[in-house]
């Protein structure tokens, strides 16, 4: 027999998912019916997974439905993921997250890596070209279903280039000249992006509030990014890497920052390595987003600091000791 789920985490699972509220409904304005869609498409994904390895391995499996670890798991991906994937590209990073990220290692509190970001990780490795394509101006119902069950194949009136995307090619425009022409700027950042980003922070703000996370992991992967990025800033010509602000409101810096990095079971446990966590998680974004590969580099940028979790409590622990 197994013991029920705690009420603790299905109630601190259920501040996080109204949290994400506002973050997925921005989304939704921003890129159409295509994120409602992949919310499903992960959600029921992340539920029928979990619930299946739940019985393989011999237990209830209400237990899918009763922590909401794997719900949270699904939002997750559903707002990192591009709106206008086909749709096995959600199915199979979200069977992935759970499969692998978080019930090959025992399931709820015993994951090794950030279960979202393994699933993440998994198909921008394996299917780039459907993972670096992401709509322009907000398509309708009819136009996202025909983009799900088009295998992937981007129509160009549809797709466009990220402001990261654009940033990292650019070659002969400077900055002014990007925001006046590239339709994926706006103000300060990503077109839209910007809006996002406000609202994740907004969520991210309600979990401090209700003391669901912690402010470390936060504060040092925001703070990460804007000095890493204020001292890479060279400038607004057609060799600059961006302005912080643009760093801060573009791509998943916020969602990385309150929903991803707080990850509590694959993280630090020690509240100033979680400092360290988000310091190492803003660093790696920042790096990866300028000369790396990869538009955007929080995955990656997690799950390399996860492997890092144990050794920062031991610095932080032995810190500590040698204080006292």
């Amino acid at each position: 027999m197994t013991s029920p789920p705690d009420p603790r985490l299905r109630a601190s699972m259920g501040l996080v998912l109204l949290a994400c509220v506002p973050g997925l409904l921005a989304l939704l304005w921003l890129h159409g019916w295509g994120m409602l869609l992949n919310l499903l498409l992960c959600a029921c994904a992340a539920l029928l997974s979990e619930a299946a390895l739940l019985k393989l391995r011999g237990q209830p499996c209400t237990a899918a439905l009763n922590d909401g670890s794997a719900l949270v798991t699904a939002v997750l991906l559903a707002a990192a993921l591009p709106t206008l994937a086909p749709w096995w590209l959600p199915v199979v990073a979200t069977c992935v997250a759970i499969g692998i990220g978080k019930q090959a290692f025992g399931g709820v509190g015993r994951n090794l890596y950030n279960p979202a970001m393994v699933g993440y990780a998994f198909v921008l490795l394996s299917f780039p070209l459907q993972m670096n394509h992401w709509p322009g101006p907000a398509p309708g119902l009819v136009d996202s279903l025909q983009q799900l069950s088009a295998g992937g194949e981007q129509i160009d009136a549809w797709a466009r280039p990220t402001i990261l995307d654009g940033l990292r090619h650019n070659r002969s425009l400077t900055i002014e000249e990007l925001f006046a022409t590239h339709p994926g700027f706006g103000a300060i950042g990503g077109r839209g992006s910007e809006w996002v980003n406000l609202a994740f922070l907004l969520g991210g703000l309600f979990l401090l509030q209700r003391k669901v996370i912690s402010w470390h992991a936060p504060l040092g992967l925001l703070a990460g990014l804007l000095v890493f990025s204020l001292l890479g800033w060279n400038g607004s010509g057609s060799d600059s890497n961006g302005s912080p602000l643009l760093h801060l409101f573009s791509g998943s810096t916020m969602l990385a920052a309150f929903f991803i990095a707080t990850e509590p079971v694959s993280g630090p446990k020690n509240a100033w390595a979680r400092l360290g966590f988000g310091l190492g998680a803003g660093l790696l974004i920042y790096l990866i987003r300028t000369w790396g590969s990869y538009p955007d580099g929080t995955a990656f940028a997690i799950l390399l600091m996860n492997l890092m979790s144990p050794t920062l409590d031991r610095l932080a622990m032995r810190h500590q000791q040698a204080g006292r």
